[in-house]
């Protein structure tokens, strides 16, 4: 992971905790490597982050196929969609709001190019990380649905949490002496 390293090194000593948290989580996982880089890749296209998005590439090259790298992009739109969508509605509250037909286009969440799995969890991450309730309730249930765990949906957040961390702590100055 010389590529996250090197992003990492810009973090002040106040995130070493997450400096040594984004090697465990892309390390030490219960997800597949194919579906443990995809979650890391749609997290870094939802941050917005490129000198991120360039390490994972980097660093998980040899699992991210293009089917992946697709995929992380999809699910960054259609939750970029989604995620602001069904926030609207959860949060205003209005009954005569759920009844109306969203009309909105998102047949990839049923034709992805890697598996509906990966998919969700990749469309968990990014809503965990944009902090659509809704959302992440849907697409949990969703992925405990195809058979994936509890726990391969805890690394998953646990890798969006961190790199939502990491591009907080490479904003961070070095606190000056005084």
């Amino acid at each position: 992971m010389k590529a996250l390293e090197t992003y990492a090194a810009s973090f002040p000593d106040a995130a070493k905790d997450i400096r040594m948290n984004l090697r465990a989580v892309l390390s030490d996982s219960t997800l597949a490597p194919r579906a443990r880089w995809l979650v890391a890749l749609t997290s870094a296209h939802v941050l917005a982050d490129d000198a991120l998005r360039d390490a994972i590439l980097s660093d998980g090259a040899e699992v991210l196929d293009d089917a992946a790298r697709d995929d992380a992009q999809a699910a960054c739109a259609l939750m970029a969609m989604n995620n602001v969508y069904y926030r609207f509605r959860h949060m205003v509250g209005k009954a005569e709001y759920e009844r109306l037909p969203a009309r909105l286009r998102m047949t990839r969440l049923a034709a992805p190019k890697t598996s509906k799995a990966e998919f969700e969890l990749a469309s968990l991450a990014a809503s965990a990380i944009t902090g659509c309730e809704q959302c992440v309730r849907a697409h949990e249930h969703s992925v405990v649905e195809l058979g994936l765990s509890m726990e391969q949906v805890h690394d998953a957040v646990r890798i969006a949490a961190v790199l939502h961390a990491a591009r907080a702590s490479r904003r961070l100055a070095p606190v000056a002496a005084s």
